[in-house]
């Protein structure tokens, strides 16, 4: 099986799956220092981003083809049990491969969405979506000069990080952002599967997060009767917890067995 998705693979053990954010690549992964972290890690490029073409061609752009391409890779490497942590557009691959549970060989356990939801765009969302399919065409730099140092709560202490990802950012081609922001538009709700199944999903959230409200987390996923999933708040984090408070972030997904 030609491989198409780039990934890295690295340590022995239960296998965690990394899945990065829009307009990231799996360096988003190296603060956390997983070389030195428990287990097996495979750290995936999705399609369009970091060292992964675009290989989907269609007229409808999807979050079930990250996915499945994801599934490929799961393949490839003979993976039967996993868990993944994904952060924004990787947590709604990761909710994609949770639905796709029955149809695959490799058993996915337990999924983490760090900084992202379960649930899709209103129409107010959708069609700010659109217009950044256009600007992806046409200020492509301006607008990750904008979008990125939004993404944290604290941007001037993280000016080298930001500097970083935006070029690296700029380096992904309009055609891919395009495509993953009309995935991210087009992807389903699934919050009804979650709450079906809390005890396999956690929400790693930064209280200062601006793209997802805690008042939706609370709203959506807090139940008044039964199990809701398990929701972690990191109070000084935005969205971008794997850099803010990367000690905090260890300390939830890699707790000293102690």
């Amino acid at each position: 099986m030609a491989k198409r998705l780039h990934y890295q693979i690295f340590g022995a053990g239960y296998t965690t799956v990394y899945l990065h954010g829009f307009l990231e690549s799996s360096t988003m992964w190296e603060p956390l220092d997983l070389v030195n972290q428990p287990g097996k890690h495979l750290l995936i490029d999705l399609p369009g981003h970091g060292k992964s073409p675009l290989i989907d061609d269609s007229d409808s752009p999807s979050i079930r083809f990250m996915a499945e391409e994801v599934v490929r890779v799961l393949k490839e490497l003979n993976i039967k049990e996993y868990r993944v942590i994904g952060h924004s557009m990787g947590g709604y691959v990761a909710l994609e491969l949770f639905n796709m549970r029955l149809e695959t060989t490799s058993i996915l356990q337990h999924v983490t969405l760090m900084n992202s939801n379960c649930w899709e765009d209103n129409d107010i969302k959708k069609g700010e979506r659109l217009k950044i399919v256009r600007i992806a065409y046409k200020a492509k730099d301006l607008f990750i000069n904008e979008v990125i140092p939004n993404l944290f709560a604290r941007a001037h202490d993280f000016y080298p990080q930001i500097e970083a990802l935006k070029k690296e950012a700029k380096e992904i081609s309009s055609d891919s952002i395009a495509y993953a922001t009309l995935a991210i538009r087009n992807r389903n709700d699934y919050t009804a599967l979650v709450l079906s199944n809390p005890e396999c999903f956690t929400f790693i959230h930064g209280a200062l997060d601006s793209l997802v409200s805690m008042d939706d987390i609370q709203l959506r996923l807090v139940l008044p009767k039964g199990p809701s999933p398990k929701i972690i708040i990191i109070p000084s984090a935005g969205h971008m917890a794997h850099w803010e408070t990367k000690k905090e972030l260890l300390d939830i997904l890699y707790p000293d067995p102690k």
